[in-house]
């Protein structure tokens, strides 16, 4: 490796302690590049920087591969149900999402590389230890109502998001680490986010990954299903619940012009019905796709797969506070008996990438490779369930989602734990009495002593770890209550430093693998099917569907 030190002093002028830090950890190969150019996005740096910096230091960035499209046409799209109203503070499942994603935007882009870009925020910055970060906006935006976006609209958005009284499902990002009150405007086109807490992460809590946080107008209409009024690429036609929704072109989009006319979503209450209509040439596209039903379009040349690295996965908790897994040992012992290359080559058809019972998939960055791979070891669970005083094994109950591939996945469990002595039975329910009202003492997703939940894609751990993981987190299945964890996720959250946070994430990925509260085998691809031919269909392994720049 070649480095242009005149260069690099060149370009590390008016840099902070922390930019020019992580340019040292990549000059000495502390980081590869990929992760010196995710992280450092993260950090605000543009990329223009970033390429002039890897540059200096002997790597060149990759020269795009947009494709250009053909303007005009109608793009049709089928997408699961929203199980409730499209209202950008409460929406909390799939399909709202997919829909939000039509009109609204974000101040960040969560790339699938797990970058940070820019996209209603043109740049940001951390002040030096992470509790406040500046925003500048990308000025001459407009809202569909032809109103200017400003800090005002900002503002009254995150306030809105983060006020409990608003029953708003971003809390579960922003509760202590942004209160309402804490985004404050500068100018028109600046906004300070004052954190509860140091974050060096925060601008994933504002982006695609937190999709509620798209930018509304400050005057938040009672009835916003009617209206949709964002600043993407398309307008609200027409929205019939239950049924679908038709969008058109917004000719003054801030952005590259959309190319298609229109877009046509179709809601659909399965997977099975809408790969027939794809089939039949109803639909263009399928938003997302669980492997096991794609199985058929794998190898067929008439539709493309986008397959989407992610950290999605699908959790086991243990109620760590009730028998029969109060004993640590039994936990250790029901997750030894996993094979989880087979389940990755199996069940999900190798579109997964494995785990280690922690929220650390490999892909993160700040994930320390050094922490051992659980493997499966029957004779070791057999030697813990006896050191527990179950040697001759008990019986449970699983009860979970009927989601994806949950219920299969929950089948192989079954099979595996029997090796052990379990007889583990199955209560398989529906997504909405599974969550139910989604709080303690009212959900068996939180209640039941053994369960499976699905998580979608995040760009930075965060999330999974304080949400499900944390004392007092609200979805903290496994009643999990360690203060030494809780200690080391707040010391890694508030970290701005690459190489700090991945010394920490390896001390919480051991304490996990230890105490074993959840299980997390693999972390799944998210599958999206296009016919053959269609281009510029970009999907997000959080559940976006962005189509300004499709084309068939």
């Amino acid at each position: 490796m070649t480095i242009n030190h005149r260069l690099l002093d060149i370009l590390r002028r008016g840099r902070s302690p922390h930019e020019n830090h992580l340019i040292d950890g990549l000059v000495r190969g502390a980081f590869s590049r990929r992760e010196f150019l995710r992280y450092g996005s993260v950090l605000g740096l543009s990329a223009p920087l970033l390429g002039g910096i890897t540059s200096a230091v002997g790597f060149g960035l990759a020269p795009s591969m947009a494709r250009a499209g053909t303007p005009g046409g109608t793009i049709r799209y089928g997408q699961i149900v929203p199980a409730a109203a499209v209202n950008p503070v409460t929406v909390a499942d799939g399909g709202g999402l997919t829909v939000l994603s039509q009109f609204g935007e974000t101040l960040v882009f969560s790339a699938p590389d797990l970058s940070a870009q820019p996209l209603l925020a043109e740049s940001w910055a951390p002040n030096a230890d992470g509790t406040v970060w500046t925003f500048k906006l990308r000025q001459n935006v407009k809202f569909h109502n032809g109103k200017v976006m400003t800090a005002d609209d900002v503002v009254a958005t995150f306030d809105r998001l983060s006020d409990p009284e608003m029953g708003s499902n971003a809390l579960s990002v922003f509760t202590g680490v942004l209160s309402k009150g804490g985004t404050r405007k500068v100018d028109d086109y600046t906004v300070e986010f004052h954190l509860d807490a140091a974050n060096g992460s925060f601008p994933y809590a504002v982006s695609t990954d937190n999709y509620n946080s798209i930018i509304i107008p400050a005057e938040f209409p009672e009835d916003f299903e009617a209206t949709m009024v964002g600043t993407g690429p398309f307008k609200l036609e027409k929205y019939t619940p239950k049924v679908g929704a038709s969008f058109v072109r917004n000719t003054d989009y801030w952005g590259p012009a959309p190319l298609p006319d229109r877009v046509e979503a179709t809601f659909y209450g399965d997977y099975q019905p809408q790969i027939l209509a794809l089939q039949g040439g109803a639909i263009d596209v399928i938003q997302q796709l669980p492997v096991l039903q794609a199985v058929a379009l794998l190898n067929d040349p008439n539709f493309t797969i986008i397959s989407t690295p992610s950290s999605a996965h699908q959790q086991v908790h243990m109620r760590t506070d009730m028998d029969p897994f109060k004993d640590k040992r039994v936990r250790q012992a029901v997750a030894l008996t996993l094979d989880r290359p087979k389940i990755i080559a199996g069940l999900m058809r190798g579109k997964a990438q494995i785990g280690n019972d922690s929220p650390f998939m490999p892909a993160f960055p700040s994930t320390n490779p050094s922490v051992p791979q659980r493997q499966q070891d029957i004779a070791q669970a057999k030697q813990l369930m006896e050191a527990a005083g179950v040697g001759a094994g008990f019986q449970t109950t699983l009860t979970t989602e009927k989601y994806l591939e949950i219920p299969d996945y929950a089948v192989l469990i079954q099979n595996a734990v029997k090796e052990i002595g379990i007889d583990l039975q199955l209560n398989i329910m529906d997504q909405g009495t599974y969550y139910g009202d989604a709080v303690f003492g009212k959900s068996p997703w939180l209640d039941s002593s053994m369960g499976i939940s699905d998580y979608g894609h995040r760009g930075v751990p965060n999330l999974f770890l304080q949400a499900p993981l944390m004392s007092g987190g609200p979805w903290n299945s496994a009643h999990f209550n360690n203060a030494e964890y809780d200690a080391l996720v707040k010391g890694f959250v508030a970290s701005l430093d690459l190489e700090s946070q991945r010394a920490t994430a390896g001390q919480i990925q051991t304490l996990l693998l230890d105490e074993t509260p959840l299980i997390q085998a693999y972390f799944y691809d998210f599958l999206t099917v296009t016919k053959a031919g269609a281009t510029g269909v970009v999907p997000t392994a959080m559940g976006h569907l962005m189509l300004g720049q499709a084309s068939l």
